[in-house]
């Protein structure tokens, strides 16, 4: 328990708080849950900026997907094989 309180002295105290409180309502009050809670609070991700690109990046034509080309790529010279689809 005294370790949790030490957390303050790294973070701010509101944030543990929180922590603590998010573990307790979690049911699992450990150092270790409150740790992860408070690591999750204190990273979280910045949501980037939307990237709009220019019209003349756009795709023209809409790639196909094409199994038989992938088998026949993978055939091995000189040896009969069956065909098989990637599964």
């Amino acid at each position: 328990m005294v370790e949790v309180l030490a957390l303050v002295l790294h973070h701010d105290e509101q944030v543990v708080l929180a922590a603590v409180e998010l573990a307790l309502e979690a049911g699992a009050p450990s150092k270790t849950h409150i740790l992860n809670i408070l690591h999750r609070l204190i990273d979280r991700p910045i949501d980037p900026e939307p990237v709009t690109s220019p019209q003349a990046l756009r795709l023209q034509v809409e790639p196909a997907a094409n199994v038989l080309r992938y088998d026949q790529l993978r055939k091995m010279p000189g040896k009969k094989q069956e065909v098989r689809h990637a599964s």
